[in-house]
């Protein structure tokens, strides 16, 4: 009999320590859930970040947790989904975490596809630290340590997944709770490297930074939800969509200008060219909107199980059954 697990069995009896309104407790409640569902025992689960705000959610999950060092989450995830295959892994970043000092290790865990979950948790500012803008704060922008505004470009975090070849990427925000459960369940039962990242507010130091997207006044028109094998709709009335204009995407009004549903594109997360999976993770929300729900999501090879496979091939072959067995039989040791 299969167990069915609630949100309750992955919470601890930490109270969060976060500002009252900050986004995290949201998407904490938000894993809580899709962890339930997804249906994988807490003991079999593991937690792992780096340093910031974000960071401090390992505490208030009943599963294993580690609350590493700054950067490092993805680089100690990895090491511990290739050393413990059977665990389920989670990786919980900010954007600085995740993008700054720990931006080799995010870009390397996609490259190597490593099947760990990594929830990037994006506000545009470095919080804990107190107001700095970070790598993915807009050009221009007024903070602690740009007070005549930031003279930097930012990463756009899906563009980094694409150019790492990633095989899963998925949006949404801390305000639209069955939107992030389901892209975080589509994350967990994907085999490789899968990057959910999530608009998050920052109440103290970068309130309504998403505003646009999340206000019920504005969100309708400028956010498109997308499915797998569904059309591409957005609009308060369900009335616009994307269309191919050339090598690019346009917005369109159905009913206008002869445009049709039939017009209107059919959402392909699984297609292995990522051309208009790209265009799609790279719209802003300005002329075009932007993006949620699973983007991509294909197969490919996981770096833990070909490393596996290849330990093994070589004890076969060599015989090898331990290091010391390792070392001895290939002469590789000397005498100082």
């Amino acid at each position: 009999m299969t167990t069915q697990y609630t949100a309750a069995n992955f919470k601890n009896e930490q109270a969060a320590r976060w500002c009252p309104g900050c986004g995290d407790h949201a998407i904490l409640n938000i894993l809580h859930k899709a962890m339930a569902e997804v249906g994988v025992d807490p003991k079999d689960t593991a937690v792992i970040s780096g340093i910031g705000c974000s960071s401090r959610l390992p505490y208030y999950m009943n599963t294993y947790g580690m609350h590493t060092i700054h950067g490092r989450a993805a680089a100690i995830a990895t090491g511990l989904k290739t050393a413990r295959p059977d665990l389920t892994v989670w990786q919980v970043s900010g954007d600085g975490d995740g993008l700054a000092i720990g931006g080799n290790h995010f870009i390397h865990a996609l490259r190597r596809n490593i099947d760990i979950n990594i929830l990037l948790f994006n506000n545009k500012i470095y919080g804990l630290t107190k107001g700095q803008y970070s790598p993915t704060s807009d050009r221009g922008f007024v903070s602690k340590s740009s007070p005549y505004g930031t003279t930097e470009d930012p990463f756009i975090p899906a563009e980094l997944v694409f150019g790492c070849r990633g095989k899963f990427f998925a949006r949404g925000f801390d305000v639209t709770l069955d939107v992030t459960r389901e892209i975080m369940v589509a994350a967990a039962k994907h085999k490789g490297t899968a990057v959910v990242e999530i608009l998050q507010n920052c109440v103290i130091f970068n309130q309504g930074i998403h505003s646009l997207f999340t206000d019920k006044e504005t969100r309708d028109e400028h956010v498109i939800h997308l499915v797998h094998d569904e059309k591409m709709i957005f609009g308060k009335d369900k009335n616009k969509g994307l269309v191919q204009n050339g090598f690019s995407l346009k917005a369109v009004t159905i009913g206008e200008n002869g445009i049709t549903m039939d017009d209107i594109l059919v959402h392909d997360a699984h297609c292995q060219d990522d051309t208009l999976q790209r265009e799609l993770a790279l719209m802003d929300g300005q002329s075009l909107p932007i993006a949620t729900g699973v983007i991509r999501d294909v197969e490919g090879s996981t770096y833990e199980a070909d490393v596996e496979k290849q330990v093994e091939e070589v004890r076969s072959k060599k015989g090898f059954s331990n290091l010391r067995d390792m070392i001895l039989k290939t002469h590789e040791t000397w005498t100082v």
